[in-house]
């Protein structure tokens, strides 16, 4: 039996060159790319598309629905790392684990958005939360997150890395219209019924996050705090190969979190924070943007959906 043909198009930007480095001498498929020459023809792009078992679209939105309708082999199966299909209701979110059968959902879906870099944290975060009924659907959530600068892609390193380097700012706080296109992502797979106040950051390190949700208990019902909170995700994450939640006495020894902590790995650390005397908790995510944040979660879904491509 011929090993899976894998077909990454737009191999060329962050998400897409991590992927590509991650497959390339991996035994149990073939990965397919295409030249310079042939990336910008769609003709060659969409016969190398229908001819794939699962293709992988590292690209900007508006190329990533083109190349969607493009197929026309019923059996191609797609994992699309852009934020294209992230809210459509007949892609499978791309976080195994989600709950407790999404990481089947994902090994037998045709079509599987991977989610983007900063809903991970805050979904991973919120979600067992809610669904627990420790937070009120209708609670005011607000998000902070600073990301390493290759979350901005080429752009990103070119400005940090490139020849101005010197002038780039050590932090820039960006998204002040407050219309980033995250929010609806979030709100969607969170179980929020409002959308959320999202403020991202980027610092002057190339990778790494820091995702912070702020939670006042009197906005809770009496019996939730802290405590509560960390057992329910705890229990929730108890069983994933890569989301780990922080012992309530490790965290409390911390002074401080460090984005590039988990930088190389797929794994993100959930962590929580809880002040008692003014009735405040600190939600926190860390992983790599670049990994469990994009690349990493790409190669992660697409391994599950390789069970069933080898049944």
């Amino acid at each position: 039996m011929s090993s899976p043909l894998v077909f990454i198009d737009g191999d060329q930007g962050t998400t897409g060159l991590q992927i590509h480095e991650r497959l390339r001498d991996r035994s149990d498929l073939t990965v397919v790319t295409l030249s310079a020459a042939e990336r910008k023809n769609f003709t060659r792009r969409a016969e190398a598309i229908n001819a794939c078992d699962i293709a992988i679209l590292c690209l900007p939105d508006a190329a990533a629905r083109e190349a969607v309708g493009a197929i026309v082999n019923p059996a191609v199966r797609v994992i699309d790392a852009s934020s294209a299909h992230r809210t459509q209701p007949d892609w499978t979110y791309g976080f195994p684990e989600m709950t407790p059968r999404q990481a089947e959902r994902i090994a037998n879906a045709s079509r599987v958005t991977n989610p983007g870099c900063y809903p991970t944290g805050a979904v991973g975060l919120l979600r067992p939360l809610l669904q627990a009924g420790l937070m009120p659907d209708n609670y005011p959530v607000s998000i902070y997150a600073v990301s390493g600068y290759s979350g901005r892609g080429r752009a990103g390193v070119e400005e940090y890395e490139g020849q101005g380097a010197t002038q780039a700012p050590s932090y820039q706080v960006y998204g002040l219209e407050l219309a980033h296109k995250h929010p609806p992502e979030i709100q969607q797979y969170a179980g929020l019924a409002q959308r959320p106040v999202f403020v991202p950051a980027y610092g002057a390190f190339r990778q790494g996050i820091v995702l912070t949700v702020a939670l006042d208990l009197r906005l809770l019902a009496p019996d939730v705090d802290g405590a509560t909170l960390h057992a329910c995700l705890a229990r929730h994450y108890a069983d994933a190969a890569h989301v780990q939640v922080m012992p309530l006495f490790e965290s409390s020894t911390l002074k401080y979190l460090d984005p590039q902590v988990l930088n190389g790995t797929d794994d993100m650390r959930l962590s929580v924070f809880a002040n008692i005397e003014h009735g405040h908790v600190l939600l926190a995510a860390v992983f790599d943007n670049l990994g469990k944040g994009a690349s990493g979660a790409a190669v992660q879904n697409l391994d599950l959906m390789l069970t069933r491509q080898s049944r």
